[in-house]
Parts: structure tokens; sequence; C-alpha cells
């Protein structure tokens, strides 16, 4: 059993923003990102990646299509022998056009519901929690969370620490250009 779990955003963080990705050939790794995994697996972190996917409450795409478009980021990323157990999604969102997804959710960040279950799914009680994304709700997620925090540039990173600086938001622990970089600095 793992001590340590890292929980890492998706879309502009592991793999290259594009929108509301519907189609699994459009999900390109951002470089570094294998290589990034690997050292956390290296390290002893069991490895999850947590996505808010409201395209599907918007009616965008299905559940299914996003479970696809995961399966996806972690066939590029097993072929590169990076391991993440599992990407834990939230498909709600208050605004959304699917009735039933259309709801106030414990799992959309920064609430900590997935990572919540994907603790007790594998059974684990980390001692050590990282939280590693693009965006200030995975900052806030990772604050609720007590977990170490890195906001990388990729995927609109850079564009919300200039929110942070501007407005005195939530401030990462870390701040980082990639995935890789925010990973060898939190390693450390």
């Amino acid at each position: 059993m793992r001590d340590k779990a890292a929980f890492l955003d998706r879309d502009g963080t592991i793999n290259v923003e594009k929108g509301y990705i519907n189609n699994p050939d459009d999900v390109v790794l951002i470089p570094g990102s294998a290589e990034a995994v690997r050292l956390l697996n290296k390290a002893g972190y069991a490895v999850f990646g947590v996505s808010n996917q409201s395209g599907v409450a918007r009616g965008y795409f299905s559940v299914e299509r996003a479970q696809e478009i995961n399966k996806r980021v972690l066939e590029l990323l097993s072929a590169e022998n990076a391991e993440v157990r599992e990407i834990f999604i939230c498909p709600h969102h208050p605004s959304g056009t699917v009735p039933e997804l259309a709801i106030k959710c414990e799992c959309r960040k920064p609430a900590v519901g997935m990572i919540t279950s994907a603790l007790k799914k594998y059974n684990l009680a980390p001692s050590e929690t990282i939280v590693v994304g693009d965006k200030i709700c995975d900052v806030e997620l990772g604050i609720n969370a007590k977990a170490k925090t890195a906001l990388v540039a990729t995927g609109y990173g850079a564009e919300e620490m200039v929110k942070i600086e501007s407005n005195g938001g939530p401030r990462p622990h870390i701040f980082a250009k990639d995935l890789l970089e925010a990973v060898r600095l939190l390693l450390r």
C-alpha cells in the first residue's frame, strides 16, 4: 500500500488543452507529462487524474465519451511506462442542460469528492498528498484536501497565475512551467 497520492488535472496539465475534447484521437500529451508521472511512480506515489467535465452536463458529449478520452490518456501514458491508476471525472455543472447532471455536487473541483472517491476505492490513507493543475480550482482543491499544490503554466495556468497575482487569490505552493517541472519541485 502506498502512503502517498498525487492528483493531477487532465486537460491543460497532462494533455494539451483543446476546449471540450470529444474525440480520443484529439488527445495529445504535453511534452514531459509521462516523465513526470514516472517520477511520481518511482517516488512511491499512487497517481490519479481528477477532471471537471462539464461538457457532459452541458450535453456536448456523454459520460461514455468522456471515459473514452480518459482511456486514451491512460493508453498514451502507459505506452511511456507511466502509471495513472484511474482518471476520475465530475460530469456535473449547476447550469448544465442535462437535467440529472445540472446539480451542485461534492465532486466538482474545488470540492474534494473525486479525491475522496479515489482514496476509498483504492483503500488509501496517504500521509502525503499533492495536487497539480492549471486552474485556480485545482489550487483550491489542493488546499481543501490539505495537499501540497502546484499550478502549471500550461493550459490556462499562465492566465490563472496573473489572476492570483492581481486579485490575491489562493496561492499554490509552487508555480511551474509544466507538470514535469512541478513534480521535480514538489519531490525536492
